[in-house]
């Protein structure tokens, strides 16, 4: 099985491709540099080994100067990226992003970022440290460089092995604080990381406890967010762990999910019913919970209007929310907490 989810990067556009195989995910981007080029992106190496010399020069300057070159550099030009790698840049950009003067770091946080487009660049950023201070500017940095620390998470996340590094390294609770409190990019941005970062039990975990479940049913609450696709993915990755579901159900979602069963767009309808379907499967309380707030209409709605996916999954909701209660005192029923309940 291939360790990377599928990509097709156009740097121009800080497309990092699609992050599954299913082609309804809205996750096909992750904004990063907006810096304009101000001269040409292309160079020789003998002007590239004199930025990397420059980033450890003693002038603050120089290494601004430097880095932000670099970043400009490894911004739209592939060979770029190799050319700046090879020439020893990537442990003096790490050590820049651990600067406290914020626009040192930024530039050490893009150009970095710049840099992971390339694959082969990505094992050396790892084997040299590159998480923890990304980590660290994803918690402190200026906006700029944490949009860009959360894109360059997600590239470094586009490796498998990599995902359960980056959620030991304390990523996650910083990604979930970017996506409750940053602009409309920077959500999107946190957004994808988590989603990519999710697919790891453990960070699941991780992201529930850091509580994410409030921040994706309030952005999901609100269709102006341009949010409803982006959260909705994320937490149906979340609600496969009963941490997940418990949390969904503590923070109101119920009413919010059947709400976008209403007057969601096709997709959202179809996000949402695989995850209401999760929850009821699992707990008879919740498949109370979820009929009370008048969801079996607009499921039979969906069953004859959705998407072929969404059709199957609406059907089999109504028929389990239907199911006379003396066929739900299985073990597998549940309480509210997640804990085994009773009628």
């Amino acid at each position: 099985m291939d360790n990377k989810l599928q990509s097709n990067y156009t740097h121009l556009q800080r497309s990092f491709g699609s992050l599954n195989s299913n082609n309804s995910t809205p996750f096909s981007d992750c904004s990063g540099d907006y810096s304009p080029p101000t001269f040409s992106d292309s160079s020789d190496e003998c002007v590239i080994d004199h930025l990397v010399s420059s980033l450890q020069s003693l002038s603050i300057d120089d290494q601004k100067q430097a880095a932000m070159e670099l970043r400009l550099l490894a911004k739209h030009n592939s060979d770029n990226r190799i050319r700046i790698a090879r020439a020893g840049a990537i442990k003096p950009l790490i050590s820049l992003i651990l600067s406290a003067d914020s626009q040192l770091q930024e530039h050490g946080v893009t150009a970095v970022l710049n840099l992971s487009l390339c694959d082969e660049n990505v094992k050396l950023m790892i084997s040299s440290g590159v998480v923890s201070p990304l980590v660290k500017a994803l918690r402190s940095g200026n906006q700029t460089a944490r949009e860009n620390a959360a894109c360059a998470l997600l590239r470094l996340s586009q490796f498998e092995d990599n995902r359960k590094l980056i959620g030991r390294s304390g990523a996650i609770e910083p990604l979930v604080k970017l996506l409750e409190t940053g602009n409309i990019r920077g959500k999107k941005d946190a957004c994808t990381a988590l989603y990519s970062l999710c697919s790891v039990k453990d960070n699941r975990i991780r992201a529930v406890g850091a509580g994410i479940m409030k921040v994706l049913v309030e952005l999901m609450a609100d269709f102006g967010s341009n949010m409803v696709d982006k959260c909705g993915f994320v937490m149906s990755l979340l609600v496969v762990e009963m941490e997940g579901r418990v949390a969904v159900v503590e923070e109101g979602g119920i009413p919010v999910l059947v709400e976008i069963i209403e007057v969601g767009s096709q997709r959202q309808k179809e996000i949402v019913v695989a995850i209401l379907l999760v929850l009821c499967e699992e707990s008879l309380v919740y498949r109370r919970m979820v009929a009370r707030e008048g969801a079996i209409p607009p499921l039979i709605e969906l069953s004859q209007c959705g998407t072929t996916r969404a059709r199957h999954k609406a059907e089999t909701l109504i028929e389990l929310l239907r199911r006379p209660k003396s066929a739900n005192t299985s073990s597998t029923s549940t309480s509210s907490d997640g804990s085994p309940g009773r009628d």
